[in-house]
């Protein structure tokens, strides 16, 4: 466990690495169709920084990305999704609108994951009874209707 503020991060290949420092604005799970595809997972842990926070320190030559979500017929929700040129690891997805930057959990290096709640959970396709708040989208901080589903 790495109980400082500082951490590093990298692609599949280590080609591309990053630094965050600070701390995540917000770590949960997410259950989104949009997200189960990008992470090809049941489920996906993700984290929130600011941007200032994220410093890519090699590799930035061999990012790569795409911008919108072809999930979702909603215009508002847009995001860029990075990933590595050479190995296709990801990286990161921006979330502009939000003002936050989603690094997945497991590609920071010797980070302790703590989520706090779970999102979009009516989709889910792997339930967790894991005794976290499970909201049907986003908490009302977040632009969502705060509206928490049974476990």
């Amino acid at each position: 466990m790495n109980n400082n503020s500082n951490h590093t991060g990298h692609c599949f290949c280590g080609e591309v690495e990053f630094s965050l420092s600070g701390h995540p604005e917000v770590m949960a799970y997410c259950h989104c169709d949009s997200c189960r595809q990008w992470s090809a997972s049941p489920v996906s842990g993700f984290t929130l920084w600011k941007p200032e926070y994220i410093q890519i320190t090699k590799g930035k030559e061999n990012i790569d990305g795409y911008s919108g979500n072809p999930l979702t017929s909603e215009k508002k929700i847009v995001s860029h999704r990075a990933w590595c040129k050479k190995c296709g690891g990801h990286l990161y997805t921006d979330h502009p609108t939000m003002g936050l930057i989603d690094i997945p959990s497991a590609v920071i290096k010797d980070f302790m994951f703590r989520p706090g709640f779970h999102v979009h959970y009516q989709e889910s396709v792997h339930p967790m009874k894991d005794g976290l708040p499970k909201f049907k989208d986003l908490p009302e901080e977040a632009g969502g209707t705060g509206e928490q589903l049974a476990e």
